[in-house]
């Protein structure tokens, strides 16, 4: 990839339907934006729609099958300590089956999925810049740095988000 390509990425906020307010997420491994986490997602393919790419990368990522998929927001990513430029397409969707938990189907790239409200994103993102925390104890939470896209997600706070995660 040349570097003066700005590329577009398709991150998907996947409902956890045993916790409605909450999507899934994991620590990403070997690739940029290792040990940070990150939604689901991937790529945009030449002639995918963002809808088939979401449904495609949570298949791939996760084994779960997405309905009602539709667009949730769009970031500007630029990531200048790593050389790369993307726009970040934000997709929501539910999971067709209502007891399914996803898989870690790429162990290589992925630690595994959880799932996190948007209060936790929001805590984590308020650390993502200080997660050494302040030394006076070995109880201290470890707080996960949040993924460039997904860390600027958070700081937009777009409403449609919000009312995705709040809507039942």
């Amino acid at each position: 990839m040349s570097n003066n390509v700005v590329r577009v990425g398709v991150g998907v906020l996947i409902r956890d339907p045993l916790h409605p307010t909450k999507v899934f997420a994991g620590i990403r491994k070997n690739s940029h934006g290792s040990n940070t986490l990150a939604l689901p997602g991937g790529h945009l393919e030449l002639f995918e729609s963002w809808e088939e790419c979401a449904v495609r990368e949570a298949v791939e990522e996760t084994g779960l099958q997405l309905i009602n998929v539709r667009f949730g927001h769009v970031t500007n990513d630029i990531m200048e300590a790593e050389k790369k430029h993307y726009v970040t397409i934000f997709m929501m969707a539910e999971c067709q089956c209502t007891l399914t938990r996803p898989k870690n189907l790429e162990p290589h790239k992925c630690q595994g999925w959880e799932s996190y409200s948007w209060d936790d994103l929001t805590r984590f993102a308020a650390r993502s810049n200080d997660n050494e925390g302040d030394g006076s104890g070995c109880f201290e939470e470890v707080v996960p740095k949040l993924f460039g896209p997904l860390l600027k997600l958070v700081q937009e706070t777009p409403q449609i988000v919000l009312d995705f995660l709040h809507e039942r």
